[in-house]
C-alpha cells in the first residue's frame, strides 16, 4: 500500500447513502454534546456528555431520518418510514451567497440558509449588532459568537484580509442536544471532516458544519433549525 491510499484508509469522512444514513469512516470520536445557557438564558457553552466512539469500528452508521430507536445510531427505521433524504444543499461554496456586515475591524459574513438555530449569535446585543461597534470587548464577544455557531453559518474576517478566521477544533461529531427549548439538535460535525453525497460527489469542506438528524430539514443534508419547530427528541438519556 503506498502512501497516498494509506492516508485514504485513514480518512475520517462521512457519506451519505440515498435515503439512509450517514455512513461515517475511519473511526471519528462522536460524543453527545449539550447547548448551555449563560445566566441570561443565550446559548454560551458546550458541555460533553455520552461518549459514542468505537475505536474497534471503523464504520458507523448515523440516523439520518430521525426515527431510530438506537440513536445517535442508524437502526434501519428510514426503510420502514419510507424516508425521502433527497439533498436540496447547493454545492456552491457558502461564502458565495453570504451576505457581509462590515465594522471597523472585522466583517462578519452569514449564510442564513445554513442556520441550525443554537443562537450562540443572540447573546449581549447579537453578533450583527457587535462587530459594528468594533471595541474591545464587542470584538470579543464578536468573535467568541461567531465561533460557537455550529453550522458555520457565521464566518468572519479581520478588515483588509481576506483569510476567513476559525477555531481551531479536532475532527470529531457532536451529538448536540438542547435543552433550554427540549429539543435534540443536528450532529455537529467539526475540524474538516469531508462530506460526501449519495452521488459520490462532496460537498465543500468546512471546519464547521451541521447536518441534520430529525429527517425534517429542506436544505439536507444539512440542518436548517427544522429540528426546533418540530419538536424533536431523539430518546438518548442525558448522562
Amino acid at each position: 500500500m503506498n502512501e497516498q491510499q494509506t492516508m485514504d484508509a485513514q480518512e475520517v469522512y462521512i457519506r451519505i447513502m440515498k435515503d439512509g444514513p450517514y455512513l461515517v469512516h475511519g473511526q471519528a470520536e462522536i460524543r453527545q454534546e449539550f447547548i448551555v445557557p449563560n445566566d441570561q438564558g443565550n446559548s454560551w457553552e458546550y458541555r460533553v456528555g455520552r461518549d459514542f466512539t468505537d475505536k474497534t469500528k471503523a464504520l458507523v452508521s448515523l440516523c439520518r431520518c430521525g426515527r431510530t430507536t438506537h440513536a445517535p445510531f442508524c437502526d434501519a427505521m428510514h426503510l420502514k418510514v419510507a424516508f425521502d433524504g433527497t439533498e436540496r444543499a447547493s454545492h456552491t461554496p457558502i461564502l458565495d451567497d453570504a451576505k457581509q456586515y462590515p465594522g471597523p475591524n472585522y466583517i462578519l459574513l452569514d449564510n442564513e440558509a445554513y442556520c441550525a438555530f443554537a443562537r450562540f449569535c443572540d447573546a449581549f446585543g447579537q453578533v450583527w449588532n457587535l462587530v459594528s461597534e468594533g471595541d474591545e470587548l464587542t470584538d470579543e464577544l464578536t468573535l467568541r459568537e461567531t465561533f460557537h455557531c455550529p453550522s458555520g453559518r457565521l464566518m468572519l474576517r479581520k478588515r483588509g484580509e481576506q483569510e476567513l478566521l476559525e477555531p481551531k477544533l479536532t475532527p470529531s461529531i457532536g451529538v448536540l442536544e438542547d435543552p433550554a427549548i427540549h429539543v435534540s439538535g443536528p450532529l455537529y460535525v467539526k475540524g474538516g471532516i469531508r462530506v460526501e453525497s449519495s452521488d459520490g460527489t462532496s460537498y465543500e469542506i468546512r471546519n464547521r458544519q451541521t447536518l441534520c438528524r430529525c429527517g425534517m430539514s429542506l436544505n439536507k443534508p444539512f440542518c436548517n433549525g427544522a429540528h426546533a419547530p418540530t419538536k424533536y427528541r431523539d430518546g438518548i438519556p442525558e448522562k
